[in-house]
């Protein structure tokens, strides 16, 4: 009978080359210790840590979402990459922002503000006036974007760059727990495209 439980022995030294090499073989992490703790079934003493191996890149912002609950100003935004001359959608960015962020990217983004959709692979409509999904999405709407909810959507010029961090892409190629870090004001929109 096999053992349930295999000690895998003890890793020290530096954390950060360990994370690397976890993170590019597509792992979630590691569980970091202090050395004589035990583990405690449901409770957090802070003797263990997640060292979550997530990724981070620029993406330049193409709309944003309206305020939802007691939130002010805009909900998510929206951004994407270049590939070539087109702008792609990666997905909904709706963490990491404080109050006054909020309020200082609403006032930047009115400045930029435009009545059509600058990503190519979002609903769009037909000449016939349906509304149809592109990008090859096989019949599904992007994300759970639909035609009603692209009329909610604010779309500005993609002339603003994010730094965003994230767990991971999806089969889909659409960004997995994105967190908003700052803005990129050293960064052409036109350069950025899609990383690893």
């Amino acid at each position: 009978m096999p053992e349930p439980i295999r000690y895998s022995g003890e890793i020290g030294g530096d954390a950060k080359t360990l994370l690397a090499e976890v993170k590019k073989r597509g792992l979630e992490g590691l569980i970091g210790k202090l050395r004589n703790s035990v583990y405690e079934p449901g409770r957090r003493s802070g003797a263990w840590i997640k060292l979550k191996a997530t990724n981070e890149q620029e993406f330049v912002i193409g709309g944003y979402t309206p305020p939802g609950g007691s939130r002010k100003y805009f909900g998510a935004i929206l951004v994407g990459y270049y590939e070539g001359d087109r702008l792609k959608f990666a997905g909904k960015v709706g963490s990491g922002f404080t109050s006054r962020s909020l309020s200082i990217l609403h006032k930047k983004f009115q400045a930029e503000a435009r009545d059509d959709c600058p990503f190519v692979d979002l609903p769009s409509k037909l000449a016939t006036g349906r509304v149809r999904p592109t990008g090859g999405q096989g019949g599904q709407w992007v994300q759970g974007i639909t035609p009603s909810m692209m009329k909610k959507m604010r779309w500005i010029n993609p002339k603003f760059v994010a730094q965003i961090k994230f767990a991971e892409w999806t089969r889909d190629d659409k960004l997995r727990q994105p967190v908003f870090l700052g803005l990129r004001e050293d960064k052409d929109p036109r350069q950025v495209s899609k990383e690893g």
